[in-house]
């Protein structure tokens, strides 16, 4: 992966991410699911500026549906990443 807005694909706004934004200093990304932990970091502080701490990840699954049929398909997998940033930084997401 090479160019960073590929890496980052969406910002994922939930309440549980909310909350770990306001408690932890945490942000989380829906992200390319071959990008590595670097990549998320090189990302983040080239795209908003900010010194990254730590980088965790997730791999998800895609959803079955349709499974009664024998035609049965599936949603995309799709990977997460749970970026902190150094204490005193912050992103105005909204």
């Amino acid at each position: 992966m090479k160019d960073i807005y590929q890496v980052i694909d969406t910002v994922r706004l939930s309440e549980k991410a909310t909350l770990l934004a306001e408690l932890n200093n945490e942000y989380v990304f829906k992200v390319d699911r071959r990008a590595n932990k670097l990549e998320i970091k090189r990302a983040v502080e080239q795209l908003f500026g900010k010194k990254v701490e730590s980088v965790r990840t997730c791999n998800y699954s895609g959803k079955l549906k349709r499974q009664r049929r024998g035609d049965a398909g599936r949603t995309a997998h799709w990977k997460k990443a749970i970026v902190r940033l150094k204490e005193g930084d912050t992103l105005d997401l909204i």
